[in-house]
């Protein structure tokens, strides 16, 4: 039987479908004739034991501005589907955590991709952290002290948001840089949580390797590199994706980290590499499943898919 999915994401009417990997995925389970349901965070709900959403009935179809129809919505018990796609982008924030415990009443009667309790026990810089031997220097502190030891230390330093994603509110800092004080100021008022302060790879001008595993898994990559005037190579700060190959080292570390993503059911995964160097793993909504297959690249969204049918069979 064709499997019931309901999508918990970000409203389908602002994906932007051209490099979206929920999108991707929905494309592909609608071309395997699973039923397609849809719904926004806000929407879910918890009554005793029962975890409940507001879904309303999907079909896509990849053509802009008209990639999507919904039907009427009903709230259904989540337990009634097959599969819950948890899509919803970051800022992961208490919002965000707080789904998971929801989802994780479901989980596994119902398959939550990715694994709702791994997603909120793995945010992206700091699950890396177990993997300190692939990684540049890295620190997680707030402490102004610390940064600057690690600044005298290091010279060149890029500092971003613990939970940031998107390329947003990341500051390279070069050893004698007069903005240390006034960066340090920001995101003390801006930030509550501590910050991540990494060694600078002046090899990003080169690309920032964006790694797709799927069940802990090699399955694509695409490199993307930063326009000229930027630090970022994220395809939403303007970064162009080209085409490429694994070096040895980014298979050593896809060797490495695949057994502890495939433990924790982690299924759909990005990982980021600069210059042979392991900096983020990005669980909560990783893209690159169209910027893979454009290039030429595998069928990434069907990997997944199969992973997904088969895991779910086995229940």
């Amino acid at each position: 039987m064709p499997l019931k999915v309901a999508a918990q994401m970000d409203h389908i009417e602002t994906v932007k479908i051209g490099g979206d990997s929920t999108f991707a995925l929905l494309l592909e389970a609608q071309a395997r004739g699973m039923e397609l349901y849809h719904y926004t965070p806000d929407r879910l709900a918890m009554r005793g034991n029962t975890v409940s959403a507001a879904v309303e009935p999907l079909r896509v179809q990849d053509v802009e501005g008209a990639h999507f129809s919904l039907g009427e919505a009903e709230r259904r018990d989540l337990t009634d589907f097959d599969v819950v796609l948890l899509r919803q982008d970051p800022p992961f924030d208490m919002a965000y955590i707080t789904t998971t415990h929801l989802l994780e009443r479901i989980h596994p009667q119902t398959l939550v991709v990715n694994d709702p309790a791994e997603v909120r026990n793995a945010p992206e810089k700091v699950f890396v952290m177990e993997f300190p031997d692939l990684m540049p220097p890295t620190l997680v502190t707030r402490d102004e002290a610390e940064i600057r030891a690690f600044r005298d230390e290091y010279g060149d330093i890029v500092v971003k948001p613990l939970y940031g994603n998107g390329g947003a509110a990341v500051f390279r800092l070069r050893k004698d840089d007069q903005n240390f004080g006034s960066l340090h100021g920001l995101f003390s008022e801006t930030f509550r949580e501590p910050w991540v302060i990494q060694q600078f790879r002046p090899e990003v001008s080169a690309g920032d390797k964006r790694i797709i595993l799927v069940d802990g898994v090699f399955a694509g990559a695409v490199n993307r590199i930063p326009a000229a005037d930027d630090l970022r190579s994220n395809m939403v700060q303007g970064g162009a994706a080209t085409e490429t190959e694994l070096t040895d080292r980014e298979r050593e570390i896809c060797a490495r980290i695949g057994p502890a993503l495939k433990e924790r059911g982690l299924i759909f995964v990005g990982i980021d590499v600069i210059g042979g160097y392991l900096t983020e793993i990005n669980v909560t909504s990783p893209t690159g499943i169209r910027a893979v297959q454009k290039l030429g690249g595998p069928d990434i969204a069907g990997m997944i898919w199969d992973v997904v049918a088969e895991k779910r069979a086995a229940l």
